[in-house]
């Protein structure tokens, strides 16, 4: 059983944080192989994203590779991220992308691996105009 104390570790957070800051760097400059690199290379890799179901790492690396990498630039607000012991965690956070106006939601699911940290799984959605 997860005990308080090991919600948020600072190291581990810190880990985890930065760890994020990288996939946001790589999203927004569209750099395909730190993408690549930071999504656990499985099957049971999921994707839920604007206007597709992502199943598996295959299917999510070839989306990245197929859509046009205009307007990725994006401001994050209320970012939150929550570490649970050493090896998991969750990244959550709204964005909108100017000129628009739509607020979007991301929310990952990170599991450190002995490589890393990895999402193994992630949700994108938009809401309101």
């Amino acid at each position: 059983m997860l005990e308080a104390g090991e919600i948020n570790i600072p190291e581990v957070l810190a880990d985890l944080t930065a760890v994020f800051e990288r996939y946001e760097r790589a999203l927004v400059s569209n750099d395909l192989a730190v993408l690549d690199e930071l999504f656990w290379v499985d099957r049971r890799t999921i994707r839920y994203g604007l206007a597709e179901d992502l199943y598996g790492f295959d299917e999510i690396q070839a989306y990245r590779k197929a859509r046009l990498p205009a307007s990725l630039a994006r401001g994050l607000k209320r970012t939150v991220i929550t570490t649970f012991g050493a090896n998991f965690g969750t990244a959550s956070t709204e964005f909108i992308r100017p000129p628009h106006t739509r607020l979007g939601r991301q929310m990952q699911t990170w599991v450190r691996f002995a490589e890393g940290w990895r999402v193994v799984a992630a949700h994108v959605s938009m809401i309101g105009d």
